[in-house]
């Protein structure tokens, strides 16, 4: 774990002047994420998409929307970074892949950054981990094949942990046709959302 030889402000500040993918990123360098030393629940997704890039804040487009719902929380308590840390797998808006879809977060920025932001977050008590590229970092060789075994096996990591799929327009379909996660996952999400806040 990274030492903390600088306070979690100076770090945020230099993470918001990154520029080490500056060459991949189509839109430029534009880190999103917060985090204060007090925060309870940390959310690790995947990269901002371009109205997070837009706006500087993250989540801040319907799939913030549909993540919010199924933690049944509003805005004004995800928006409190003093109990919500929000800390993506890449900071940066990725790109597109030519035929649609956004491209994976970049692989130099979780090694670069994460274990410096994660050494000063020690009242963290639940991470949610949202969607594959952050269930490939912290999860490892314990992550299933497929999303659905990941997600589906929510209950064999931690009980400070949650595993989540993207909260995107095409998980619709994915809810529909694994009727557990509303069922039996969502209630625990939120009776555990609310217990750490």
């Amino acid at each position: 774990m990274a030492q903390l030889c600088e306070s979690l402000p100076s770090l945020l500040a230099r993470i918001e002047a990154c520029e080490l993918c500056r060459e991949y990123l189509p839109l430029g360098p534009r880190p999103v994420l917060r985090a204060k030393m007090t925060a309870k629940l940390l959310i690790i997704g995947q990269a901002p998409g371009t109205k997070v890039h837009e706006t500087g804040v993250p989540w801040n487009d319907p799939s913030g929307e549909r993540l919010r719902d199924w933690m049944g929380i509003g805005r004004d308590i995800f928006y409190d970074d003093s109990r919500i840390a929000i800390v993506p797998s890449g900071f940066c808006y990725p790109g597109r892949y030519p035929r649609g879809g956004d491209l994976p977060p970049r692989p130099e920025c979780a090694p670069t950054w994460h274990p410096s932001v994660l050494s000063h977050l020690k009242n963290i008590k639940l991470t949610l981990l949202v969607a594959m590229y952050a269930q490939e970092i912290y999860l490892k060789e314990k992550k299933g094949t497929t999303l659905t075994e990941t997600v589906m096996n929510w209950e064999g990591y931690s009980t400070e942990m949650i595993t989540l799929p993207h909260p995107s327009w095409r998980t619709t379909r994915w809810q529909r046709d694994n009727p557990w996660f509303d069922a039996d996952l969502l209630p625990v999400l939120r009776r555990r959302v609310a217990a750490c806040l």
